[in-house]
């Protein structure tokens, strides 16, 4: 077999997959788990409905109970999803995940009474029963938020039928992860070895950061052609996801889709609009940047696919996973020895699935349930960009071990808000480590001019998205229609305006809209931006502070969903309800291109 054919499944070595048979090593009570489960929701409707505001003690059963129910559920769900994962063209996993997809929109119906009824009585009746009963103390918190959103909670009859609905309305979803991932096909091309290569998701950048620019294009067109020939069935299921987003919204009362979004995490609006703003004030910076990246790789003119490839050429190095994760190692140990000895004992238990094989979800991400490991799915391709993946992950997987650790289940999880920090915190952290160390020339080129590309495809790339998230919905909201056509033509005008004149015009990257899975979850790609910005504050603080800030950090990382997460990240020493660090991390970003600029 060539060995550059992607393997199946069968023919990764077992040491490269992630351990999940420690999550459920028997899938023979599967369905029948699920549905004693179902029946368990049914019982607890019939145990509780109208019974919330009885007394205290009631109210603690129904709190224990309910958690009890979803937590059981989401591991089943969580293990479907991952075995999925693996190969997304195994019917087996794919019905299994339709199953616990039923289950969930079953329990939902079921439950659906539960937030109705608690706001139905007196906010005084509920914040005495906490006084009184010892047990509810845990869930304060919640109870208090569940209060603070009581305008935009509806009658138990409309809930319920909004619960019964939810498999239906997250369909998009599921329509597009199916298409991306298991339908859709890209070309082949020849690669740098004149080997002829089929362009999958997990292959695309590093062709991207080819420096034959035959390679780039051939991939750069290859991809997006096939977005091409599906744009109008892909803008079909955007739109209809951007309707439900906004008809949502107007149902639960919300101003707006974005405000219904923030309002889960009590993000105030001028936190996306100062991001953007700030974001905006900047682009000639980073139009600067683009500029000299035209001139280092001596182009006349430069298009979309001259935009990854490294600008300091250095020698084919490949780096092996076991040297990556030594790697890791050194650059995360200003975290200390504790965070290391944890991370260490993760990848021994099997947390990690490193190698792409045919069927597997694109990308990389940090999945597990509450009573799992935090599984971390790669696609890794030895290189140094890789690393930085993996150390981003781990950033996630850390942050919910720490949580789990010391939070209860129900504020066991982490806002996105705030598991982008974690992870890219540790990216930060493995920047420093490597320039610091490196002493030749070439390569601190190098790494700056990677590090400028993580604040260019992370920072910038993310808030274009964010603004185009805006554009669509308040298309929708508006009265006007999401057309393909419309969504290119939006897309371009975004992408000419962050990019600048540096950058041609071509009749591709209009279509790049209709590739990023992360517009199916509105509203989610800030907190990519925001969360880096947070991180490149809190990274300078641990490597400047040292002991005082460092733990500080890893008390935010306790936290959980214990506070909004505004007011966790200032346990961590920054407040993201003012400009001042995406300030800071444009003030960084300009630094860093100042310095490279002087060394090339």
């Amino acid at each position: 077999m060539n060995s550059k054919e992607l393997k199946t499944r069968e023919q990764i070595d077992k040491k490269y997959k992630w351990n999940i048979e420690a999550m459920i090593c028997d899938e023979s009570s599967v369905n029948s788990d699920l549905d004693s489960i179902k029946d368990r929701a049914e019982k607890y409707a019939a145990d509780y409905s109208g019974r919330l505001a009885e007394n205290a003690e009631t109210l603690l059963a129904a709190y224990t109970e309910r958690d009890l129910i979803w937590r059981d559920l989401e591991k089943i769900f969580v293990y479907a999803r991952m075995r999925r994962d693996e190969n997304n063209a195994e019917s087996k996993y794919q019905a299994m995940t339709s199953k616990c997809s039923t289950v969930i929109a079953a329990v939902s119906s079921s439950m659906s009474f539960f937030t109705p009824e608690l706001l139905s009585a007196s906010d005084k009746t509920i914040l005495d029963f906490i006084k009184k009963e010892p047990g509810l103390k845990e869930y304060e918190f919640a109870i208090k938020d569940t209060l603070r959103q009581k305008a935009h909670i509806l009658s138990e009859e409309e809930e319920n039928i909004l619960a019964q609905m939810s498999e239906v309305t997250g369909a998009t979803n599921d329509i597009f992860t199916m298409l991306n991932n298991a339908d859709i096909k890209f070309g082949s091309i020849i690669d740098e070895d004149g080997d002829k290569i089929q362009v999958t998701h997990g292959n695309y950048i590093k062709f991207m950061e080819s420096h034959n620019r035959n390679v780039r294009k051939a991939a750069y067109d290859s991809m997006y052609t096939s977005y091409k020939d599906l744009v109008n069935t892909i803008a079909s299921c955007y739109s209809y996801n951007t309707k439900t987003d906004v008809i949502g919204s107007r149902i639960r009362k919300f101003d707006s889709a974005r405000a219904a979004a923030l309002s889960g995490d009590n993000i105030p609006a001028n936190v996306y609009d100062n991001l953007i703003s700030v974001v905006n004030e900047n682009l000639p910076v980073m139009h600067r940047y683009v500029q000299l990246r035209k001139k280092m790789l001596g182009l006349d003119k430069m298009y979309m696919y001259d935009m990854y490839v490294p600008l300091i050429e250095l020698p084919n190095k490949t780096v092996p996973y076991e040297e990556a994760l030594d790697i890791m190692r050194a650059g995360l140990s200003p975290l200390g020895s504790e965070y290391i000895e944890k991370m260490n004992e993760g990848i021994s238990q099997g947390w990690i699935d490193v190698y792409e094989n045919k069927g597997k979800t694109s990308g990389a991400y940090s999945f597990g349930s509450y009573d799992s490991y935090p599984y971390i799915l790669l696609n890794y391709t030895d290189t140094l960009k890789d690393v930085f993946t993996i150390v981003h992950e781990m950033g996630h997987s850390m942050h919910s071990r720490y949580t789990r650790d010391n939070q209860p289940y129900i504020y066991g999880s982490h806002s996105i808000f705030t598991a982008e920090v974690a992870s890219t915190v540790n990216e930060s952290l493995l920047m420093q480590y490597l320039l610091n160390k490196e002493t030749d020339t070439e390569m601190r080129k190098y790494l700056l001019n990677l590090h400028l590309e993580e604040f260019r495809t992370t920072l910038f790339r993310q808030t274009m998205f964010a603004e185009f998230e805006d554009i669509t919905h308040k298309t929708i909201e508006n009265g006007q229609v999401l057309t393909a056509e419309r969504m290119c033509e939006q897309y371009e005008a975004l992408n000419a305006k962050y990019y600048g004149d540096a950058v041609e015009k071509d009749d591709t990257i209009k279509y790049e809209w209709a590739r990023i899975p992360h517009f199916y979850n509105a509203f989610y790609v800030y907190k990519y931006a925001t969360g880096y910005s947070a991180a490149t504050a809190i990274s300078d603080k641990i490597l400047t502070e040292g002991e005082p800030a460092r733990k500080a950090y890893i008390e935010f990382l306790k936290t959980g969903e214990s506070d909004y997460p505004i007011e966790l990240l200032k346990i961590a020493g920054v407040d993201m309800s003012t400009p001042a660090p995406i300030e800071k991390a444009m003030n960084t970003f300009k630094n860093l291109l100042d310095e490279f600029e002087k060394l090339v």
